[in-house]
């Protein structure tokens, strides 16, 4: 008669909870979440009409420099800010777990042993067992809205995780680009040091032989001695670069910068000319920093849905069920239970809880401007990138043709002066010429390199969604799905 009357209870209590189910389903204040105000344009103010075919997602292979390849593969492996991020993430799926484990009702199980002591006390060893359970039901939305929140939180993690790689692996490019600059332009330093030595030799023995005054000497020492103190300063810059590409990639300082040194200083990368580039929609999706200040907005959206579905009704549902203090042969004899359903409704509370709707709906207009905000820079960084590749390509071509001018220029200078047919001041002027045609070259070259790994940036290069395993931005997946996904 007890089983018989336990089985009727329970088909009451599904009946109950179906009911309160659907009547939820049909209650459950929906919020839409908020477009961008922001028109985005068909197309791009600078591009060419054929787009872009070439695989971006390492980019920085296309390059050629394997020193730069392997530091950036290194640095998304032991970066240690995408290790913190990554740790960040594994957070979020674990609060997505608990807040899906909403769903589902809390059974806590309960046991006891004792035994009577004293004259009239019973020689039998007294049990009990019990198990208590509660279940709150989501009839207002409450925890389906704290699941999409850490849904949405999830995401934006994931996504700004994807974009720290994104920048993490331009600033290991840059930097390593600028440390073959500076190595570059210390051994220009140096190559030109040598010359200037040989200049001051021979503005000494003119001077000895009476040809010259000895303006030409002070001269020559001057030029000299500016040169030589470019030197120090070149060393400490190059040495500070590869200290941060240490950082950057996960190690101890030393290594890179031996790296850097070990051969001849490497020619800085010539990158591929990018033109035409996707619609700008397209290259938004592609851009992890959009989808995570998307995915953000998702979430403060649904924390508005949770905080108004506090000031509705609270149905929780609760039981229990026990043994009653008896001997071990006979434990399951005697079986006590009860079933509560209880509903709540606040009544006043001083506004606490429509303040939190009304910081819930702040929170979510902040994240909308941001998530505009994030769309107008990227669109920004595409346009200004594609204008500095070109330009700096514009450049590299003009400090080419200058430095073969100056190259030539220099040459005759110092040919006629050792024969006496011009004064020093004309070779100096020459030779202060090369040289700065040769650093601006260089510099030129750096700037076309950087300018490219900046514009593959800027169009969402550098990164793959299959790294991360991420749900959609805005699951439409319906609430069953979520309770069965754990």
């Amino acid at each position: 008669m007890v089983g018989n009357s336990c089985r009727i209870e329970a088909w009451r209590v599904t009946v109950i909870a179906g009911s309160l189910l659907a009547l939820g389903a049909c209650s459950t204040p929906a919020v839409d979440v908020a477009e961008p105000r922001i028109a985005v344009p068909a197309d791009w103010q600078i591009a060419d009409p054929a787009p872009v075919s070439t695989d971006l997602t390492e980019y920085w292979t296309l390059l050629g420099d394997p020193l730069l390849t392997d530091f950036v593969e290194q640095a998304i492996v032991e970066n240690r800010d995408l290790a913190q991020s990554a740790a960040r993430l594994k957070q979020a799926r674990a609060s997505l777990v608990q807040a899906r484990a909403g769903y589902f009702p809390s059974v806590s199980a309960t046991g006891g042993v004792n035994r009577d002591v004293g004259d009239l006390a019973r020689d039998d060893v007294q049990f009990s067992l019990g198990a208590d359970a509660a279940w709150e039901l989501d009839l207002f939305g409450q925890i389906s809205g704290n699941v999409a929140a850490a849904r949405g939180e999830l995401v934006a993690q994931g996504y700004s995780l994807a974009d720290l790689q994104r920048l993490i692996v331009g600033q290991v490019a840059i930097s390593t680009i600028n440390a073959r600059a500076t190595a570059e332009q210390l051994a220009i330093a140096r190559s030109t040091l040598a010359y200037q030595d040989d200049n001051l030799q021979i503005a000494n023995w003119r001077n000895q032989a009476g040809l010259v005054s000895s303006l030409d000497v002070e001269q020559a020492r001057t030029q000299r001695a500016q040169t030589a103190a470019t030197i120090p300063l070149l060393e400490s810059n190059l040495n500070a670069t590869a200290n941060s590409i240490s950082t950057l990639i996960g190690e101890a300082p030393g290594r890179v910068l031996d790296a850097i040194e070990a051969s001849e200083p490497q020619p800085i990368p010539d990158p591929p000319l990018l033109a035409g580039f996707e619609a700008p929609a397209e290259v938004l999706r592609r851009r992890p920093d959009v989808r995570s200040a998307e995915a953000t907005l998702v979430a403060s959206t649904a924390r508005i849905g949770v905080a108004r579905a506090q000031l509705l009704p609270l149905v929780r549902l609760s039981g229990n069920i026990g043994t009653g203090p008896v001997t071990g042969g006979n434990l399951f004899d005697i079986i006590t239970g009860g079933l509560f359903a209880g509903v709540s409704q606040l009544i006043f509370d001083g506004g606490r809880t429509a303040a939190q709707v009304d910081i819930a709906e702040s929170g979510a207009e902040a994240s909308l401007a941001a998530w505009e905000q994030t769309i107008l820079n990227a669109l920004e960084d595409v346009e200004t990138a594609a204008v500095d590749q070109r330009t700096s390509d514009e450049r590299v071509a003009i400090n080419e043709e200058a430095l073969d001018a100056a190259d030539n220029s220099a040459l005759l200078a110092r040919s006629q002066y050792q024969a006496g047919l011009t004064d020093f001041r004309t070779l100096l002027t020459a030779e202060n010429q090369l040289l700065s045609a040769r650093n601006q070259l260089v510099s030129a070259q750096a700037d076309r390199a950087i300018a490219f790994v900046r514009l593959t940036q800027a169009l969402g290069g550098g990164w793959t969604i299959s790294d991360y395993d991420l749900p959609p931005v805005a699951s439409s997946a319906p609430a069953d799905n979520d309770r069965t996904a754990q």
